[in-house]
């Protein structure tokens, strides 16, 4: 068995046995690392080299819990959520508004995701702010958080793949219509940037098809939560609810949400977005000077669990590249395939979703795949379109779906932050089902019709 195989099983079976994905991702990683043959202390340096991948990503998300934090003690999120709560908890509501209300929330959840992609780039910065104090909502609702995971990953997930503006920019001309045309430039071949979202709309139709199975379907039935105190608010709910802020302190937060947008934009990093949104907010007085230290640390306890995973996730990427198994996982592949397209594409794809779930991230699949696919996708005499839909589909396969994809980690951070939100069994396994196998599908229909 190819080791890079061998990794992801052992990862995957691991975190649905519910052993932490930090334990999974190391001892996966070192069990790949021995039976590729790598020497015990070659594998700690290539792990601990990895690891410095994942510390800006993991730093980032504590600065972002921060200021989600600071940003829930002036209770204008509390509010929000409150006027809802308290239409049903005075009866005063209709089966049509509950309706309405639900829908709302996945259309907004949706066109955030959409947003924070594209036209306000944060990514998902906008998760652990949004979330946390619509999960009273949710509860009251009966809605079943696996259906919730699913629409935020699909709205972070769908947008980069088929939407040249953003990160979409990034992934579809940058990456993927760049790499392809680095490796064709040796073979006479060549892509323009309107191919990239044309081969990738019909594995986005397979996503869409996923959501409405998941949303009508699969998580359709009312789903009970226990009404609990949300972490980073818990000793605050009802003091926000009586606080009244002044209009200069509503002029700050104003500010602080632009400057948090503003200062990402410009430095690239959602750590000194965080650090800015924090800093601004701390002259409001919504919080005492004194604790904002706590307030801090409370961010960051609130997503250490994810920055942990990122930064193992790093390393665990770093032991997979150094055991230089995966163009022999290819090669091994082609050996199988034969004269058959409709086979050769499979595989692609099949290939595709190991490599991206053990990297844990499609942009950083593309470099290390397309080397080896575009010659693939022309000996079998695939058409332009038909190649990018291959290169593209077999990159995003994986990052939903992945225990260490930001996909994942982004909707868990949000929707676990009152403990009952499983990362691997309701964000993981539902958001691998509903995707990954509907992109499988399409992407292969795409190189068959294309």
């Amino acid at each position: 068995m190819n080791a890079i195989v061998l990794s992801v099983l052992i990862m995957v079976s691991l975190s649905l046995l519910r052993v932490s994905v930090v334990f999974a991702l190391i001892t996966a990683a070192v069990v790949g690392g021995l039976y590729a043959g790598l020497p015990a202390n070659e594998i700690v340096s290539a792990f601990n080299d990895g690891l410095g991948g994942g510390a800006s990503v993991a730093l980032a998300y504590a600065t972002l819990g921060a200021f989600a934090v600071m940003l829930s003690r002036s209770g204008i999120t509390q509010r929000l959520s409150g006027r809802l709560i308290g239409l049903f908890e005075n009866g005063n509501h209709t089966h049509a508004q509950v309706r309405l209300v639900t829908w709302g929330l996945f259309v907004a959840l949706i066109l955030a995701g959409f947003a924070a992609e594209t036209i306000i780039p944060v990514h998902i910065a906008f998760i652990p702010i949004l979330v946390p104090p619509l999960l009273m909502v949710m509860n009251h609702l009966s809605l079943d958080r696996r259906a919730v995971a699913c629409a935020i990953t699909f709205s972070i997930t769908l947008m980069y793949m088929t939407t040249p503006i953003g990160f979409g920019s990034i992934f579809l001309n940058d990456i993927l219509m760049g790499n392809i045309n680095n490796v064709g430039d040796s073979l006479n071949f060549h892509i323009d940037r309107s191919t990239p979202p044309k081969a990738m709309i019909i594995p986005a139709l397979g996503m869409g098809l996923g959501l409405l199975v998941a949303i009508f379907i699969s998580y359709r039935r009312k789903r009970e939560y226990q009404a609990q105190d949300i972490a980073g608010q818990a000793d605050t709910s009802r003091e926000a609810a009586d606080f009244r802020l002044g209009w200069w302190q509503i002029g700050i937060i104003i500010a602080a949400l632009v400057a948090a947008l503003v200062v990402q934009l410009w430095s690239g990093s959602m750590i000194f977005g965080g650090l800015a949104g924090f800093a601004l907010l701390s002259f409001s007085g919504i919080v005492r000077w004194q604790d904002q230290d706590s307030v801090f640390t409370q961010g960051m306890r609130l997503m250490a669990m994810i920055g942990f995973i990122m930064i193992a996730a790093a390393g665990f990427a770093g032991v997979m590249k150094a055991t230089g198994e995966i163009p022999s996982l290819v090669q091994g592949s082609v050996d199988m395939i034969g004269d058959s397209r409709a086979l050769a594409a499979l595989v692609m794809l099949m290939v595709g979703l190991f490599i991206t779930m053990g990297i844990g991230s499609s942009f950083a699949t593309i470099p290390i795949i397309a080397a080896i696919y575009v010659p693939m996708c022309l000996s079998f005499d695939f058409s332009p379109l038909a190649t990018t839909a291959l290169v593209g589909t077999a990159a995003a396969l994986g990052d939903a779906g992945s225990p260490a994809s930001d996909s994942t980690l982004g909707p868990t951070a949000g929707l676990n932050t009152d403990g009952q939100h499983d990362h691997i069994w309701d964000t993981v396994v539902p958001t691998f089902m509903h995707f990954n196998l509907p992109l499988i599908a399409f992407g292969w229909l795409a190189a068959m019709m294309l």
